[in-house]
């Protein structure tokens, strides 16, 4: 079985259009029989896409640190639940979990997630396929700090090509080749 490792936010506060394409990208996942590896939650996005997973009959990988799992944010009905040390414990199972990584809208969780899987990517950790979301624009900014680093010599031209920019949640499995 393949699996996606989705990064995704954990507020409660983030707009319905966000939710909307996390439930999507959950019923998505299970009906193409694609595991989602993610951040153990049940609140926030996160939530949104386990809990449309397994309402579809998918399966849910979650990965919580022991001291979020002790605040009772941990999704009770995860198919599998491990409950890590620490975030750097939590990344890198995840990492190996996955065959695939998916950044939807989140904070700064989610962009140190994807900050250190396109690393990986970038010295040959791994060559796993990587997308960002870019639900409405959400990303447009980091995008252009990406533009900014490569002019100026900080990102090398060829790994400016390290993921992919998915503008509608209908083509993100396609496009990271499930």
């Amino acid at each position: 079985m393949k699996r996606l490792a989705v990064y995704c936010g954990s507020s409660d506060d983030a707009p319905e259009s966000y939710y909307a394409m996390a439930r999507t990208l959950g019923s998505a996942m299970a009906e193409r029989g694609i595991e989602l590896v993610y951040g153990g939650g049940k609140v926030g996005l996160m939530g949104a896409c386990a809990d449309a997973c397994l309402e579809a009959g998918g399966r849910v990988v979650g990965v919580i640190p022991e001291k979020l799992a002790a605040r009772e944010v941990a999704h009770p009905g995860c198919t599998e639940l491990f409950v890590v040390t620490g975030m750097h414990a939590r990344k890198q199972m995840m990492i190996s979990l996955a065959d695939a990584y998916l950044a939807l809208p989140g904070g700064f969780g989610t962009l140190e997630e994807l900050s250190e899987v396109l690393t990986w990517k970038q010295i040959g950790y791994h060559s796993k396929p990587i997308g960002i979301l870019n639900l409405g624009g959400y990303y447009d900014g980091l995008l252009q700090w990406v533009e900014h680093a490569a002019k100026v010599g900080f990102v090398r031209p060829q790994h400016r090509g390290l993921f992919a920019v998915i503008e509608r949640v209908e083509d993100a499995l396609s496009q990271l080749g499930f």
